[in-house]
C-alpha cells in the first residue's frame, strides 16, 4: 500500500467529550479537565482553531516519531505539526460533530494524576434513533508549561495515537524518511481541499 493510500485510512474515528470529575481537588481537577472541555466544546460548535490550540502537538509528535522527532529540524517539526493538525481537523472533527448530533448524556471518572501526566475517563451515551450506544473513553493529558494539553484518547482501550503511529506514521517514515512522510501528508492535505478553520 502506498503512502497516500495509507493516509486515506487514518484511524481518526474518535468521539471527544469533556469531563468534570467529582472527587478531585477543585483547582487541580479544573486545570486538568479544562483543555478537554475546551477541545470538545470548540469542536462541537465549529471553533476548530481553538480546539487545536488545546492539543499537545509537540507531545503528539514525540509519541508518533520517537527519536526521529528529537533529531528533526525545527522546520520539519513545524511542518509536521501544521499538517497533522490540518488533517486532524479535516478528518476527525466532522466525525465528532456527527456523533454529537445524538449525544444523550455523559458520566465522568476522577482524573488519575501521575506527576505531569493524567488520565481522564468518561462514558458517553449516544441515543441514535436506530441504535443506542455507550462509549468508554480515556483522555491522556499532559502538563505543558503552566497548563495542560490533550495528547491522546483511547476508545475501549485502543489508543488513537498508537494506531496512527503503527499504521501510518512509522510505515511512511520507514519508506521515505522525513521527505516521504511530509510529502504524503502534504498530498493528503491537498486532496482533502481547503477547509477554513474558524
Amino acid at each position: 500500500m502506498n503512502a497516500i493510500a495509507r493516509l486515506r485510512t487514518l484511524p481518526f474515528l474518535v468521539a471527544l467529550t469533556f469531563a468534570v470529575p467529582a472527587l478531585a481537588a477543585p483547582k487541580a481537577s479544573e486545570a486538568i479537565t479544562k483543555p478537554v472541555k475546551t477541545v470538545v466544546q470548540s469542536v462541537r460548535y465549529e471553533k476548530d482553531l481553538k480546539a487545536l490550540e488545546n492539543l499537545g502537538s509537540d507531545q503528539q509528535g514525540l509519541f508518533l516519531l520517537g527519536d526521529e522527532w528529537t533529531k528533526a529540524t525545527d522546520a520539519q517539526r513545524k511542518e509536521f505539526t501544521q499538517l497533522f493538525q490540518s488533517l486532524f481537523a479535516k478528518i476527525a472533527f466532522p466525525k465528532v460533530r456527527e456523533n454529537f448530533k445524538n449525544l444523550d448524556s455523559i458520566t465522568y471518572d476522577e482524573p488519575q494524576v501521575t506527576g505531569d501526566k493524567a488520565l481522564v475517563g468518561s462514558t458517553i451515551f449516544i441515543n441514535h434513533p436506530l441504535k443506542k450506544q455507550e462509549m468508554k473513553l480515556k483522555y491522556a493529558v499532559e502538563k505543558v508549561g503552566s497548563g495542560w494539553k490533550v495528547v491522546d484518547v483511547s476508545v475501549l482501550g485502543d489508543s488513537m495515537l498508537t494506531g496512527i503511529r503503527d499504521d501510518q506514521v512509522r510505515p511512511l517514515f520507514k519508506e521515505g524518511g522525513w521527505d516521504g512522510l511530509l510529502g504524503a501528508m502534504r498530498a493528503k492535505n491537498n486532496e482533502l481541499g481547503s477547509v477554513k478553520l474558524k
